[in-house]
């Protein structure tokens, strides 16, 4: 079954089911395996902590939308969000550092980098979207 990019307002109406039908997961999921090919490179795969941590900052994008989704509550989520776009900027910080130091090229960086800046964006705009549907039951109440 293809992945089917969501819309916001498919998301409000609360026809999301599954974490996996979020375009932030989609995304965000599409650049670790990015970051996971780039790491693999003679020189970058043997700086043992660089690597991991430039893994680790692309799991924690997709690792955190998925289970902020799942616990259920739009706060929590929200929060979740915000973690997963701290570790899209920790993404983008890294790949300066691994450009400065020689594992990767401007090309390589420069397409990583928007990649990361696009999930980023979306993650961004997902949680203005759940904040606005915690504000909205807050007003209800």
């Amino acid at each position: 079954m293809a992945e089917e990019e969501v819309t916001e307002e498919r998301m409000m109406s609360g026809r999301i089911e599954r974490f996996e039908d979020l375009v932030a997961w989609q995304k965000s999921r599409e650049l670790n395996k990015e970051v996971y090919s780039v790491t693999m490179s003679a020189a970058f795969s043997r700086d043992f902590s660089l690597r991991d941590q430039v893994r680790r900052c692309s799991v924690s994008m997709m690792a955190n939308v998925a289970e902020g989704f799942e616990r259920g509550r739009p706060t929590e989520f929200k929060q979740f969000l915000s973690v997963a776009k701290g570790s899209c900027g920790e993404l983008r910080s890294h790949l300066y550092v691994a450009l400065d130091v020689g594992y990767i090229n401007k090309d390589v960086f420069d397409a990583l980098y928007a990649q990361a800046s696009e999930v980023a964006r979306i993650i961004g705009g997902l949680r203005a979207a759940v904040e606005r549907r915690c504000k909205a039951m807050n007003s209800r109440e």
